[in-house]
């Protein structure tokens, strides 16, 4: 009996939870298409005969209420109500707009999270000379938050603490959306003792985040250096077969962070949480907006990205929040249409199929959907909502299915990938399955091949004195060939000298020795001009021989110019040399951060066009009903 009423409780509060969902889902319709009929209709509801002189309510209202609830079929008395609610908000906007010009006091809307939300609109006026961090106390005062426990996105960027409002772009009637990192929605209720406990987990959880970014900095620090591919762990950018590509220096590092913070905002997205999700995203945006136009269209990441951000926010329950979604659905497909070729061409040309990739559109028709629905426009809202459909039953895979292929050997993930990309057939999913893993593996043994030779390349021009930068930019520019990168280094050793930073190289820094010149009058230079080539090389004999040899034995004038102008190198302090305890616990702090990035840096090259699709179903069944109700209306007027 205890269980049984158990389970129909819980059945209950999720039955409960859906139909008010259903209901503040027809609301926002109804609001985005009464606003239509407003403006179509040129009808400004602050003025008479809408509003009187005392903002009181005319008695005109009533007779729209009337014309626009006989033209959408609904309840008068609700569409009444709804009228009402934008009257008094356009009333209350225009008295903020008189304040903030006199006062210099802006209004900011606030977006509570969902145990918080109010049928009234949450409004807090603030200065905008006030910090951050301010602005998140106030919020935390006046809503009954606890301040370590949230965060704040304005204009879809995290708020920083240590910057004014003005700073950061914030301006009167901007929308601020809070965000909790705690997880229970019952934790008002609790005692003090796990309060504390819950303020020590939001205390982890911010600690988390910091974490994360300084992981993902390290590992697109090693992307730019040359590490051992056997013993450092490191991140790579691939193409959609799985190759590496080669980005601009200048780019790579922010393409590197935008792709990282990604993949740590989907690790949070895959466990529901959405409000540690969204900052992550968020960031990835930020530094995706580094990167030029030509570099994104390489890759579907950023598209991909416009996604996980609109869907977060929809899971939020915050789309109010996000003003450009069909801004950023619209970019999502254009980029998709620039990467995957007119209707999935070059994805077809370079992957053999498409149909994996079309879980990505499933989710960006629902969307669309979604947003067109929340906008008013219902017969939009029906034409993407009835793609999505199409394409989920495309996608739908049998479990038995599944299950099959798994008792072959291979993971669940990979039998819904194969499948898909094989149109359901078991077989030629199997066989499918097996061929990518071979290819990838022969794509990582030749990747860790090149990583190693260029490594080998790198150590051979430093062996010779070469700085590592140097080393680096003279094989970039010869495509990885050892011996034309050597006479890069010794055509042009400007490029080197300037940056030779190695600590192997600054220690040869000093004044020449007596017997450095001697070995290179012994090979046949002039005294003079080995010892300048030795103050040019600091000390370094091989680079100076190396060059003398090269140019005749003399310097060139540009690297003379060069030497005048430089000066020599200071020696390193007792503190800079000496070890300390911190560097340990330092790198200790370090090896936690990469690894927890690792830890979600998923295996699987196709991990983000994984789904089971579980929650699309719902929600485009759901949205689905929702506009055939409009439909059904529509039908009987």
């Amino acid at each position: 009996m205890k269980t049984n009423g158990g389970h129909c409780i819980r059945a209950l509060g999720r039955s409960q939870r859906a139909l008010l969902w259903r209901r503040m889902a027809q609301k926002k319709y109804l609001q985005a298409k009464l606003t239509q009929f407003l403006r179509e209709d040129r009808i400004q509801l602050w003025k008479p005969p809408y509003t009187e002189e005392n903002k009181e309510v005319g008695l005109a209202l009533k007779d729209l209420a009337k014309k626009y609830s006989d033209k959408l079929e609904c309840c008068e008395s609700e569409v009444e109500k709804i009228i009402e609610e934008i009257r008094c908000k356009a009333i209350e906007r225009g008295s903020g707009n008189e304040n903030y010009k006199t006062t210099g006091i802006a209004t900011i809307e606030v977006f509570l999270p969902a145990r918080l939300r109010r049928d009234k609109k949450s409004l807090l006026e603030t200065r905008l000379h006030v910090t951050g961090r301010d602005l998140r106390a106030k919020i935390a005062e006046v809503f009954g938050l606890q301040e370590n426990y949230i965060k704040i996105v304005i204009n879809k960027k995290q708020l920083q603490l240590g910057k004014s409002l003005e700073e950061q772009g914030v301006s009167h009637n901007v929308k601020a959306m809070v965000l909790e990192l705690k997880q229970s929605e019952e934790d008002v209720r609790k005692n003090s003792q796990v309060e504390e406990e819950e303020q020590n987990e939001a205390e982890l959880k911010e600690k988390q985040i910091q974490r994360t970014k300084r992981g993902l900095e390290i590992l697109a620090e090693r992307a730019e250096m040359v590490v051992d591919p056997e013993t450092t762990p490191y991140l790579d950018i691939a193409n959609q077969t799985g190759r590496s590509i080669r980005i601009p220096p200048s780019e790579r590092k922010a393409l590197m962070l935008a792709m990282g913070y990604h993949e740590k905002g989907r690790a949070f997205l895959k466990r529901k949480e959405y409000g540690i999700a969204l900052p992550c995203l968020l960031d990835a945006d930020k530094y995706f907006c580094e990167c030029c136009t030509e570099l994104l269209d390489m890759v579907d990441n950023y598209a991909v990205l416009q996604l996980d951000i609109v869907w977060c926010y929809f899971r939020l329950e915050q789309l109010e929040c996000l003003d450009d979604a069909e801004k950023k659905l619209n970019l999502a497909q254009k980029c998709f249409k620039n990467c995957y070729g007119e209707n999935h061409q070059r994805l077809v040309h370079i992957k053999g199929n498409c149909g994996k990739e079309k879980v990505l559109f499933l989710r960006l028709y629902l969307l669309q959907g979604i947003r067109n629905y929340h906008s008013g426009n219902g017969e939009e809202a029906r034409e993407y909502l009835s793609k999505a459909r199409q394409l989920f039953k495309e996608l739908c895979i049998d479990p038995a299915k599944v299950h099959n292929l798994m008792q072959l050997g291979f993971t669940a993930q990979e039998a819904r990938l194969g499948l898909r990309a094989c149109d359901g057939n078991v077989d030629h999913a199997a066989t499918h399955i097996s061929n990518r893993r071979e290819e990838l593996a022969q794509i990582r043994r030749e990747e860790k091949e090149k990583k190693r030779r260029r490594l080998e390349s790198i150590n051979s021009l430093r062996g010779m004195g070469y700085s590592m930068h140097a080393a680096k930019q003279a094989l970039q520019q010869a495509s990885g060939n050892l011996d034309e990168a050597l006479k890069i280094l010794l055509s042009n050793p400007h490029m080197w000298w300037l940056q030779g930073s190695d600590p192997e190289t600054n220690s040869h820094q000093g004044s020449p020795f007596q017997e450095s010149i001697a070995q290179l009058v012994y090979m046949g230079f002039d005294a003079a001009v080995a010892e300048a080539a030795l103050r040019m090389f600091g000390g370094n004999v091989q680079l100076a021989a190396q060059t003398l040899v090269h140019h005749g034995g003399s310097l060139p004038p540009d690297l003379q110019l060069s030497g005048d102008s430089s000066s020599s190198t200071p020696s390193p302090s007792p503190s800079d040399s000496a070890g300390t305890s911190s560097a340990s616990t330092d790198e200790d702090m370090e090896t936690e951060a990469v690894n927890e990035i690792l830890e979600d840096i998923p295996e699987h090259e196709e991990d983000y066009l994984d789904s089971t699709l579980e929650d699309e179903e719902i929600i485009i069944a759901e949205y689905l009903s929702y506009v055939e109700n409009i439909k059904s209306a529509a039908d009987k007027n």
